[in-house]
C-alpha cells in the first residue's frame, strides 16, 4: 500500500468514526453503531472508498486489544469468580446448542454436506463480545455481576471457538477427522491458561518496581503496550491454529488471554489511576479502528434478498444463532427474568469472530456463495441488533 494513500485512508476512518459515533450518541443510539456504520460506508458495501488489508487489520487487532485490556484492568476478580459457574453454563449451552442445531438444519432441511453443515455450525458458535463491551462501558454497566458472568462465558466460548474451528477445518480439508490436532490445540491453550495468571503477577510486579526508577517520561504506556503485545504473540503459540494467521489469533485467543494481566496489575491502586490515566487516550484513538473494520469486513452486496432459498436458510440460521446464545442465560441460578433477557443478548452478537470463520470456509471452497451470503446476513443482523436491545433493557435491570 502507497504510504500517502495510507494516510487518506486512516484519516477517513477516525475522522467518520468519531464524527458518526458522536451524531449516534447524540440520537440515543449507542455509539459503537456509529463507527459499524463509517466502516460499512467507506467498504465495499458502500462508496467503496477503503479495501481491508493487512496493516488495517493489524491496527483493528491492536484496538480490540486495548479495550479488552481496559476491561481486564477494571474486572472485579472476587464477581468474576462468582460469576464462574453461571458463566460456564451460558458458555457451554451458546456452543453446543448453535453447533449441533445448525449441523443438523443444514444436512436435514437444506440438504447441505457434511463439510458445509460443520462450517456453518462452527460460525454461529462464535461470539464478538468486544461490541457487547463497548455497549457496557458506554453506558457504565461494565461493572455489573451480569456483565463478569458475559466476560467469563467469553473467555471459554473462545476457547470452545478455536477448537471447533480447528476441528471442522481439518475435517472440511482432509475429509477425515483429526483429534489429534483439536487435542494438541486444547492441551496448549489449557497449559497457557494455567501459566498466564502466575506470569502477569510477576510481570506486574516489574512494571511498578521499574516505574518507580524511571528517567525517561512515558515509561507506563510503553511498558504496559509492550507486555500486552507479548501476551498476545504468547496466546498465539498457545495454540491458534497456522491456518488463521496472525490476526485471527488475536481475536480467537489473544483479546481474551491478556486479562490476567490486566487483573494482576490491581495490587496498587495509586498506580493503576496512573496505568488508566496513561492508557485512556491511546485506547481511545485505538479501538474506533477495529469496528470500523468489523463494517469494513460486512459485504452486503453478496446478498440476494430476492432469493426465496436466500430467506429460508437465512430466517432459520438466524433464529438458531439467536436462540443458542439467548436461552443458555436461562440455565443460570438466576431470580430476575430481565437480567437472564440481558445476558442472553450480550452473547448474541457474532461480529468480526464470525466472519472470519465464514471468510476461511470461502476462501477454502468450501461454503457455496449462497450459504457464505446467508452467514454474512445472520452476522450483521446478530451485529447490529443486540446493542440496541442492551441499551433498553438495561433501564429495567434487576439491583
Amino acid at each position: 500500500m502507497d504510504i500517502h494513500n495510507f494516510f487518506l485512508t486512516l484519516f477517513l476512518i477516525l475522522i467518520s468514526a468519531r464524527i458518526l459515533g458522536e451524531l449516534f450518541a447524540k440520537l440515543g443510539i449507542p455509539s459503537v453503531l456509529g463507527e459499524l456504520s463509517a466502516g460499512i460506508l467507506l467498504g465495499v458495501s458502500g462508496f467503496g472508498l477503503i479495501e481491508v488489508n493487512d496493516v488495517l487489520k493489524v491496527l483493528a487487532e491492536i484496538g480490540i486489544i486495548l479495550l479488552l485490556f481496559e476491561v481486564g484492568l477494571e474486572t472485579d476478580v472476587a464477581r468474576l469468580k462468582e460469576a464462574g459457574a453461571k458463566a460456564l453454563v451460558v458458555a457451554i449451552f451458546g456452543v453446543i446448542f448453535p453447533f449441533g442445531v445448525s449441523v443438523f438444519a443444514g444436512m436435514y432441511l437444506f440438504e447441505l454436506s457434511l463439510p458445509i453443515s460443520l462450517f456453518i455450525g462452527g460460525t454461529l458458535t462464535a461470539t464478538s463480545i468486544g461490541i457487547t463491551l463497548r455497549v457496557l462501558k458506554d453506558i457504565h454497566k461494565e461493572q455489573t455481576g451480569i456483565a463478569q458472568i458475559v466476560i467469563g462465558a467469553a473467555v471459554i466460548d473462545d476457547i470452545f471457538g478455536v477448537i471447533i474451528l480447528v476441528f471442522v477445518y481439518d475435517f472440511a480439508v482432509a475429509q477425515e477427522i483429526s483429534l489429534s490436532n483439536t487435542f494438541k490445540v486444547g492441551f496448549f491453550v489449557a497449559l497457557f491458561l494455567l501459566l498466564a495468571p502466575v506470569v502477569a503477577n510477576l510481570l506486574s510486579d516489574l512494571v511498578r518496581r521499574f516505574h518507580g526508577q524511571r528517567q525517561v517520561p512515558g515509561s507506563i504506556p510503553t511498558i504496559i503496550i509492550s507486555l500486552i503485545l507479548l501476551f498476545s504473540y504468547l496466546s498465539h503459540l498457545s495454540g491458534a491454529p497456522e491456518i488463521l494467521g496472525s490476526f485471527a489469533a488475536g481475536i480467537a485467543l489473544s483479546r481474551r488471554f491478556f486479562l490476567p494481566f490486566g487483573l494482576g496489575l490491581k495490587k496498587s491502586e495509586e498506580f493503576i489511576e496512573k496505568v488508566k490515566l496513561s492508557m485512556t487516550p491511546i485506547i481511545q484513538l485505538f479501538t474506533p479502528i477495529f469496528f470500523v473494520m468489523v463494517g469494513l469486513s460486512m459485504n452486503i452486496k453478496v446478498i440476494d434478498f430476492s432469493s426465496l432459498e436466500f430467506w429460508a436458510m437465512g430466517a432459520t440460521f438466524l433464529l438458531i444463532a439467536v436462540l443458542g446464545k439467548y436461552l443458555g442465560a436461562y440455565f443460570i441460578t438466576q431470580k430476575c427474568y430481565t437480567n437472564k433477557m440481558l445476558i442472553g443478548i450480550s452473547m448474541i452478537p457474532r461480529g468480526e469472530v464470525g466472519l472470519i470463520f465464514a471468510e476461511i470456509g470461502r476462501l477454502n471452497g468450501i461454503l457455496t456463495n449462497e450459504v457464505y451470503a446467508v452467514l454474512i446476513f445472520v452476522i450483521i443482523c446478530t451485529t447490529i441488533v443486540p446493542p440496541f436491545l442492551l441499551k433498553w433493557l438495561f433501564k429495567f435491570e434487576c439491583a
